[in-house]
């Protein structure tokens, strides 16, 4: 058997449809063209049949897109394709399957459905539990959704985790504390914590560039990223990701094998691929994708096979990220590199920072280093 860095052991399936199309997403989101969702469906299905036979896999994980915007019946359909033909691995420690959800789209019904066929995991788009937030994205859920939704999802599949969005226009320190503690009181295993990002092209960017929005200040965003370390520690949450923290024992083990650069599958509109060392990424529009899947088309439109060294240096980014780091003798063993010989200069420059710490055997991020983590990464990176 292959290495984990060269054979997937997991797979993420796209499902880009939404009831409506956030101002802040850049993901390859269909809004409004529900009337596609059937044969998205059976290009779907078509392409995963490309595997030839079924691949067994540790993780999977549905994103979108809202996954549990299709019907009941739709959902079935989905998940029968993907059981079909990404069926579980034959090991002691049963797989992790995540679904992506919207509050106001998730019933117990779909719920039930979920769990059916495996589901384990629920990852619910929160983002705020305060309305202006919530408008300030663009997000058409209300805070009362939330609460039937992780209901639903909790007669039926077993762990449920939290997106949340720090640094909405409007914002606030003191509303960032109050969103931290109305998510703990529902007691999710699982907490993921992004700052906004203003995408280049959204109607948000383009609302921030024309003056209509003020975004929040650095100073307050830093300000909300460590009180979610210091609150969610508090809680007993592990900070095992830049942006994830965990109870004991429910890291999402799906995006892990992201952040160790090993090997995944990836289906859908604008899903990614990694294997064999080779990265595809398929088409990003939804009618595009449903013409060349149901034509026997390839659908992917970019390919790119990274020399040794690069790859050693992508590896090198993606792990610096989580709380274990870059272990020395498994990126020896991963890339064929030491670590040591690759960025020497910038590995003493982030150590004199204190934005690492070095074991001797990791390299690992400080809470410095995590405040500031793209410029270390970036730093790692110039020496590529």
């Amino acid at each position: 058997m292959l290495p984990p860095w060269l054979e997937p052991r997991t797979a993420y399936i796209h499902v880009p449809f939404c009831a409506h199309h956030c101002g802040y997403c850049d993901f390859a989101v269909t809004a409004g063209h529900d009337h596609l969702i059937d044969l998205y469906l059976e290009a779907l299905a078509t392409e995963l049949a490309t595997l030839g036979t079924p691949r067994p896999v540790e993780s999977l994980f549905i994103g979108g897109g809202t996954p549990t915007h299709l019907s009941a019946n739709q959902l079935e359909r989905l998940l029968g394709a993907i059981t079909r033909w990404l069926p579980p691995a034959r090991e002691s420690t049963p797989r992790e399957f995540s679904i992506e959800a919207n509050p106001d789209s998730l019933t117990e019904e779909k719920a039930a459905v979920l769990a059916a066929f495996g589901v384990n995991r629920v990852s619910i788009g929160v983002q705020s539990f305060r309305p202006e937030s919530l408008a300030a994205l663009d997000r058409r859920h209300e805070p009362d959704h939330i609460g039937r939704a992780v209901e639903a999802v909790r007669k039926h599949v077993p762990t449920v985790s939290f997106d949340l969005i720090f640094g909405a226009p409007g914002s606030t320190p003191a509303s960032w504390v109050a969103d931290l503690d109305a998510a703990l009181a529902f007691a999710p295993q699982h907490i993921s914590t992004y700052g906004l990002t203003y995408e280049k092209g959204t109607p948000l960017w383009k609302q921030r560039h024309r003056g209509l929005i003020v975004a929040a200040s650095e100073d307050d965003e830093l300000a909300m990223y460590e009180h979610a370390m210091d609150r969610l520690a508090a809680a007993d949450f592990e900070h095992y990701e830049i942006s994830n923290f965990a109870r004991p024992g429910f890291r999402c083990r799906h995006n892990e094998r992201y952040w160790a650069n090993e090997a995944y599958f990836g289906f859908g509109v604008g899903a990614a691929r990694y294997v064999h060392g080779a990265r595809e990424l398929n088409v990003r529009d939804t009618k595009l994708y449903i013409r060349k899947a149901l034509g026997s088309e390839p659908v992917a439109f970019q390919r790119e096979e990274l020399a040794p060294r690069a790859r050693a240096f992508e590896t090198m980014a993606t792990q610096l990220r989580r709380a274990d780091g870059i272990d020395r003798a498994r990126f020896h063993e991963q890339t064929g590199f030491e670590l040591d010989a690759l960025a020497p200069a910038a590995l003493a420059l982030l150590r004199d920072n204190a934005l690492v710490s070095d074991t001797g055997s990791a390299v690992r991020l400080t809470r410095r280093g995590k405040c500031v983590a793209d410029a270390a990464v970036s730093e790692l990176l110039k020496e590529a």
